[in-house]
């Protein structure tokens, strides 16, 4: 298996009421798109566009954005906030981010980024005439592992995760509990060519084998009864 990441050049900074999905569409074409590669979007970029953007000029008002955005808060260390977005994601000051926004604004998560990939995907097959999955990221941190990855939270044409069980190793073995986040493992890896500083905000993979089809994803988010974390 060869696997191909294509970051995603000419996307303009983006500013509330941009077609993105236009923007998306004339950028990709030049790499010859294919039926089954993945393309992922940084979430800021969507987020831009359709407006989730709030006011912050002070640190005051910083804290009362994050507020807003959370459903709750498992923990608060100094001005770091761990909380649970309405979405059900568990991040870092509910997803609330100052990086990449000009004057005294922060960007918020997406109100509901499946239906933001869903609005890309359905863009894409209809100009470029080829059946995309889309992804869109978002950086987060981990429990128990120091550094951030990007993963997905929001999903359209791809299978979140990848059910190993029932299936054997390479020994026979059967797998009894093995789950692979193939969406968040496709985040992870486009964001090798993306990145904060570089402008690069969507990366096209190629070569992934994953499951097409509906998914929502908030199902990699583990049931809270599970979660040994919180």
């Amino acid at each position: 298996m060869v696997i191909e990441i294509f970051p995603v050049p000419g996307l303009p900074d983006i500013e509330p009421g941009d077609d993105l999905t236009a923007l998306l569409v004339e950028a990709v074409a030049p790499l010859h798109p294919r039926g089954g590669d993945i393309l992922v979007v940084t979430h800021k970029v969507v987020s831009k566009a359709e407006g989730a953007i709030a006011p912050a000029a002070t640190e005051e008002d910083y804290r009362n954005v994050v507020a807003s955005e959370a459903t709750s808060i498992i923990r608060r260390r100094g001005d770091m906030v761990i909380a649970v977005t309405r979405h059900g994601f568990v991040c870092a000051n509910a997803g609330v981010d100052r990086s990449n926004v000009t004057g005294d604004r922060v960007v918020l998560l997406p109100r509901d980024p499946d239906r933001s990939a869903h609005r890309i995907r359905t863009r894409l097959q209809r100009d470029l005439g080829v059946d995309l999955a889309v992804v869109i990221s978002d950086t987060f941190g981990r429990a128990w592992r120091t550094g951030v990855v990007d993963v997905a939270i929001g999903i359209s044409g791809i299978r979140p995760i990848l059910d190993l069980k029932g299936t054997t190793d390479m020994h026979g073995r059967l797998l009894e509990v093995t789950e692979v986040a193939i969406a968040d493992e496709v985040a992870a890896a486009a964001e090798l060519v993306m990145g904060k500083s570089t402008g690069i905000a969507a990366a096209l993979v190629r070569g992934v084998a994953y499951e097409s089809g509906v998914g929502r994803a908030s199902e990699l988010v583990r049931n809270p009864a599970e979660d040994m974390f919180r």
